[in-house]
C-alpha cells in the first residue's frame, strides 16, 4: 500500500475466552491486542452464539448500533450490536446478534451433528452486519480480515456491495483459510439469497455449488491478500488462486507469537 495501514477490522468466527480454545479462537484473541500494541487502530467482531454467557462475560447491548434490519430472502431480520471488553488486552469485542440466527446454543451443527439449514442466512446476516456496524461507527479500515467460514462471503460484499462507501473504498481484505472449511453444501439458493446491491448471483460463480470449499474459494475471489492459518488447508480450496499475495502457515511462528509480526508485515505490503 501506498499509505501505512493504520486500521485493521478484524472479522472473526471464534474469539476466546467467549468461545472454547482453538487455532482460530487464539488467533482470534491475540492478533487484534498484538496489532494494536503495534500501534494500528483494531477494531474486533464476532457472532453472539447463545453459548456465549452475556452476563459472565458482561456484553451489553450497544442501542445507538442496534436497530437495523437486514432483509434475506424478502424477511426482516433485526441486527442487535454487543459489546464486551478484554481488560487485560484493552480491547472491545463487538458481538453480532439475532434471534432467528444466533440464539441457539450449537455454533454451526445441532446437537445431532446436522449442520444448520441457515448457516447460509446466518453466514450473509453476519457479513452484512458487520460491513453495516462499522459505516455507523464511521470508522474507516484500510484492512480487513477475515478469519473462519462464517467471515468468507464479506469479501465478495467489501468489494461488490460497498465498494463506492466512501467509508471502504480504499479497504483491502485479507482472508485467512483455515482447516474449519465445512464439508457439508449450504442452502441451493445460496447466490440468490447473498445478491444484495451491486453483488449479483453472477458475481458469485463458484457458489453455483454452494459448498464450504466453493464459499472459501468465492472469498480468495475477492481478497487482497491470503493467510494459510492451518497446516492441512484442503488443497481444493487454493485452485486457481492466481497471483494473490499469499503468507504460508508457519507452525513455529504460530506457537511463539512471531506470527504477529509477519501478519502486520503481511497487511503493510498489500
Amino acid at each position: 500500500m501506498e499509505n501505512p495501514v493504520k486500521r485493521v477490522l478484524f472479522v472473526n468466527s471464534e474469539i476466546t475466552p467467549y468461545l472454547p480454545e482453538t487455532e482460530i479462537s487464539k488467533i482470534g484473541r491475540y492478533l487484534p491486542q498484538g496489532i494494536q500494541e503495534r500501534k494500528k487502530e483494531i477494531r474486533s467482531f464476532m457472532p453472539r452464539y447463545g453459548c456465549i454467557n452475556e452476563r459472565k462475560n458482561q456484553l451489553h447491548e450497544v442501542i445507538r448500533l442496534s436497530g437495523m434490519n437486514i432483509i434475506i430472502g424478502d424477511i426482516d431480520h433485526p441486527l442487535v450490536i454487543k459489546v464486551a471488553s478484554i481488560s487485560a488486552a484493552r480491547i472491545q469485542v463487538y458481538f453480532i446478534d439475532n434471534e432467528d440466527y444466533f440464539k441457539r446454543k450449537q455454533i454451526a451443527y445441532d446437537p445431532d451433528g446436522v449442520f444448520f439449514e441457515d448457516n447460509t442466512e446466518r453466514a450473509i446476516f453476519f457479513a452484512r452486519g458487520v460491513l453495516e456496524t462499522v459505516k455507523k461507527l464511521r470508522w474507516t479500515p484500510d484492512i480487513i480480515h477475515c478469519q473462519g467460514w462464517i467471515s468468507h462471503i464479506l469479501p465478495a460484499y467489501l468489494k461488490k456491495a460497498y465498494r463506492d462507501d466512501p467509508i471502504f473504498a480504499a479497504s483491502k481484505v485479507v482472508t485467512s483459510i483455515y482447516d474449519d472449511t465445512p464439508k457439508e453444501s449450504f442452502s441451493a439458493n445460496f447466490q440468490e439469497l447473498a445478491a444484495f446491491g451491486s453483488l449479483t448471483k453472477d458475481d458469485l460463480p463458484f457458489l453455483e455449488k454452494p459448498d464450504g470449499i466453493n464459499l472459501a474459494r468465492t472469498a480468495i475471489q475477492y481478497s487482497d491478500g491470503v493467510i494459510l492459518g492451518s497446516p492441512d488447508v484442503d488443497p481444493a480450496v487454493l485452485e486457481n488462486i492466481g497471483d494473490i499475495p499469499v503468507l504460508k502457515y508457519d507452525a513455529e511462528s504460530i506457537s511463539s507469537g512471531a506470527y504477529i509480526d509477519e501478519y502486520n508485515n503481511f497487511y503493510d505490503q498489500l
